[in-house]
């Protein structure tokens, strides 16, 4: 059972929430991406892939917080959807000290670099967000243990596809986790580039 090993706070937000039983697909990635390895991640929707996501990234960081530069960077398509996967991380992080900051593209970037500097520890932006940020060096990425991209189809807009290439090569070392609801060539195109030897989890 993949729940039984992870974090204690992890497993008490669990009993709390009543969430005892894994899907097929969270039984299939959550040990794979808790042993560090690069990972697609394929699976239809209602799959739990959002949940695994979260609570790989807790476990990832210990529920707890860590200095001021982010551990976790997980990538969305778009304002709506930071909110959303906002508001799902802060289910499960709200009695752990753990700070979640989801971007708000509508903000002006010194605001958000401002915010960031303050101390975060998973962050929640777009790749054009993240991009930008990196450029005006308004956030530090030296400290990443894991880089999620959430439900990748967004990723076929050539805008956010080039930010997405931009932002990986100034990450230097950093576990990589991408979800999607199946791995076309588009995604199987980064085994050239960040997702070397990755291992891939499909469920139909």
């Amino acid at each position: 059972m993949p729940f039984k090993k992870l974090h204690s706070e992890i497993k008490e937000k669990l009993a709390e929430l009543e969430i005892s039983t894994p899907t097929l697909f969270q039984t299939k990635s959550i040990p794979v991406i808790k042993s560090g390895a690069n990972v697609f991640c394929a699976a239809p929707l209602g799959s739990g892939k959002s949940t695994s996501l979260i609570l790989t990234t807790m476990h990832k960081l210990k529920c707890e917080e860590v200095g001021t530069a982010p551990r976790a960077v997980v990538l969305v398509a778009n304002n709506e959807r930071a909110a959303e996967l906002n508001d799902a991380f802060f289910k499960f992080t709200r009695h752990t000290s753990l700070r979640v900051y989801a971007c708000d593209d509508k903000q002006h970037i010194d605001l958000l670099k401002s915010e960031i500097f303050e101390g975060v520890d998973i962050l929640i932006l777009t790749p054009k967000t993240m991009n930008k940020l990196l450029l005006l060096e308004g956030v530090n990425t030296t400290q990443l243990k894991i880089f999620s991209i959430d439900d990748a189809s967004f990723l076929a807009d050539n805008a956010s596809y080039t930010a997405l290439m931009a932002i990986t090569q100034s990450i230097h070392k950093c576990q990589y986790v991408i979800y999607s609801e199946k791995i076309d060539p588009l995604l199987k195109r980064f085994e050239s580039y960040f997702m070397q030897y990755a291992k891939k989890i499909v469920i139909k």
